[in-house]
């Protein structure tokens, strides 16, 4: 459906109040319309022939008209909202739909834009309309009523009257082609000014540290002053639109005012015929008149406009809704190869990949070498240039969106929370799911001791995650996704905020809770925890066993060598040149360092220690060898030599969990400062 369809079903479906409409118009034209009568029959049959008494009942008549019209004008507020505002929430709804189905997101940043049509040119369609339903309506409707009654006292001042109206619109309607482009194009400077304002502000540090404040500033500068531009174009053309509109209206008065007093003397018309038609013109009509115009030309110029630009982001094309029923949950990859555009690199090349239920496969790799876009051809998100992805035996484009849904789940590396209660956000994906089985999904993923925090599933969740941490934000994402009935779930970096022994955790459970799950590694730890691992590396994709791959994969080996083995000389802690709080000896130690740290290497997780730095994520630079498990003496976790008891491997629940708690007292999220960190060994 398209943007302006969309619109117009969406005022039609308020006919109700659209009747409501109509007839408070009526009663709002009453006394447009019987204004200039009223008053000749006042003179002609009251004052001019000596009968005040009946000159002021006239007079009374025309006040009853006043106070019906002023009723009717309330009664038009009233209905206003009834129609209005369902109008705003299907045109956000179409907005959003189009700025999650963008094809070029932005992306690692906001999308300022998408946020300027929601809060801007939404809201100009809706304030137009109701503009048009009030002003523009009255208007119209005053000023039919008074040619109308115009018509009737005095049809001789018509022809004078109409052919400098109708002149003066027709050069009106001239004008709108040019002002409607310059009403464009302030709406486009105004989405650029908002664009460039959110790059430059969500990349402050980055800007600050390369030193490019001159040319952040030299592009909002150059922005704002293509936005003054624009709105001094449109001032200029609506200036000259309301002087010919002002020469519309007060021309005809003038020529009936030079042409009563020779009809009166002729007797073609009455005094009070003259003086109702004065009436019209100067008190109904030509107010009316020009306050169309204006509202035409600023009102109906914007909504055109509005409608316009938000018709080129939110209209979608029609979407294909497949029909094909997968035969079971199993994964087939064939040749998948996609790429960011024609000519670009592909990310994913030929690629051939099986999972079945109760399959465990974790996908490694630098930073921006495509595991999330592999994430995306996995569930559909994504069009593959070439290959195919089946699931259940059929393409999984094909099957229908809704019966995807329920069976594929992807958790990003941003957990979204929203608004509400804890069981609102953990029983998203299950609304018919008990109040017991939502408790045990938190317990599975390591959120009961949040639970209890909170206080309960009908603890209340603040607007953007208010009064929770990152880390407690992605258990309860992990929860809900856990307490669905997803059979391929993918946890794309979903656990980034957590420490490496609550990670195991939330893994483990998902790999124990049947079907397919696919971990995009924050950690390498998460690679010795699956069946199989996927090393992405763009041309030496490689897919087998940690052991083979190891032994066969330069890439991977290079990985977990440079995770698990330790920075030696003063920069063993990773501290940087402001010092970490892991440089320095912990309290009651007399200076010393803990014994046993020699060696040691910021973020290692450890088996005793109370507190330590979650490790950062793959693709950072390998020197800091931050996040390399160890345990009590036991070998680093994936080094060059094997394997043996890792901490990161652990079980939940055989030492204490690693990472220090938030502000707020939170469980398993990322600690704010490291304390002490054990050596890493390796063996």
């Amino acid at each position: 459906m398209s943007l302006r369809r969309l619109y117009w079903s969406a005022l039609a479906g308020q006919w109700r109040g659209g009747v409501v409409l109509l007839v408070c118009s009526l009663l709002e034209g009453v006394p447009a319309f019987f204004s200039g009568r009223l008053v000749e029959l006042s003179v002609d049959r009251g004052f001019s022939v000596g009968d005040p008494a009946a000159g002021l009942g006239w007079l009374a008549l025309f006040g009853l008209a006043a106070v019906l019209g002023a009723f009717g004008a309330r009664m038009v507020w009233h209905q206003l909202g009834k129609v209005v505002e369902p109008l705003r929430d299907a045109l956000v709804t179409a907005v959003v739909r189009g700025v999650l189905h963008d094809e070029s997101p932005p992306r690692n940043q906001p999308d300022s834009s998408g946020v300027a049509r929601i809060t801007q040119h939404v809201e100009v369609v809706r304030d137009a309309t109701a503009g048009l339903l009030v002003q523009a309506r009255g208007m119209l409707v005053t000023t039919v009523s008074a040619l109308a009654g115009l018509v009737t006292v005095a049809g001789a001042l018509v022809i004078p009257v109409a052919v400098p109206v109708v002149v003066s619109l027709v050069a009106f309607v001239c004008l709108l082609p040019s002002l409607a482009r310059r009403q464009r194009a302030l709406a486009l400077a105004d989405e650029h000014t908002a664009a460039t304002a959110g790059a430059s502000l969500a990349g402050m540090r980055d800007i600050v540290a390369c030193g490019a404040e001159p040319i952040a500033a030299l592009a909002m500068y150059d922005a704002v002053d293509e936005q003054a531009n624009a709105a001094i174009r449109v001032a200029r053309s609506s200036a000259l639109r309301a002087l010919v509109i002002s020469l519309g209206g007060f021309v005809p008065l003038l020529l009936a005012l030079a042409l009563a007093p020779g009809l009166v003397a002729r007797g073609e018309l009455t005094a009070g015929a003259a003086l109702g038609a004065l009436v019209y013109l100067a008190t109904t009509m030509q107010p009316a008149l020009r306050g169309l115009a204006a509202t035409a030309g600023t009102v109906v110029l914007r909504l055109l406009v509005a409608l316009r630009r938000l018709a080129e982001t939110a209209e979608l094309p029609d979407v294909y809704d497949g029909t094909a029923i997968p035969r079971g949950t199993d994964i087939q990859v064939h040749g998948l190869t996609f790429g960011w555009g024609a000519a670009s690199e592909p990310v994913v090349r030929g690629l051939d990949l099986s999972l079945r239920p109760g399959e465990h496969l974790a996908v490694v790799g630098p930073s921006g070498i495509g595991k999330s876009t592999l994430a995306g051809l996995l569930t559909g998100m994504l069009t593959p240039q070439e290959g195919r992805v089946l699931l259940g035996g059929v393409p999984v484009r094909d099957v229908p969106a809704a019966l995807r849904h329920e069976l594929v789940a992807l958790i990003p590396q941003e957990a979204y929370v929203f608004a509400g209660t804890v069981r609102d956000n953990v029983g998203l994906f299950a609304s018919s799911a008990s109040d017991d089985t939502l408790s045990s999904a938190l317990d599975a993923v390591g959120a009961g001791a949040l639970l209890q925090r909170l206080g309960g599933l009908d603890a209340e969740i603040g607007h953007g995650g208010e009064g929770i941490s990152a880390g407690e934000a992605q258990m309860l994402a992990l929860a809900r996704v856990y307490a669905s009935s997803a059979e391929f779930v993918i946890l794309d970096e979903a656990t980034s905020h957590l420490d490496p022994v609550s990670e195991a955790r939330a893994e483990r459970a998902f790999a124990a809770r049947g079907g397919v799950l696919l971990v995009i590694a924050h950690r390498l730890s998460s690679a010795l925890r699956a069946d199989r691992v996927l090393v992405m590396d763009g041309r030496e994709t490689a897919l087998g066993r940690h052991a083979d791959l190891m032994t066969r994969s330069a890439r991977y080996a290079e990985l977990m060598q440079a995770w698990t083995t330790p920075v030696t000389g003063e920069s063993a802690t990773g501290a940087g040149p402001e010092g970490h709080a892991g440089d320095r000896p912990a309290p009651g130690t007399g200076g010393r360092r803990p014994a046993g740290s020699r060696g040691s290497v910021d973020g290692a997780p450890t088996g005793n220690s109370p507190t330590s730095s979650a490790p950062p994520s793959l693709g950072t630079a390998a020197a800091t060898a931050a996040g390399a498990p160890s345990g009590d003496g036991a070998a680093a976790a994936g080094g060059p030599r094997g394997v043996t008891n890792s901490v990161a491997d652990m079980p939940a629940g055989d030492g204490p969990a690693t990472g220090s708690p938030s502000h707020n007292g939170a469980t398993g999220s990322t600690p704010r400062s490291p304390s002490v960190s054990r050596a890493a060994r390796v063996s």
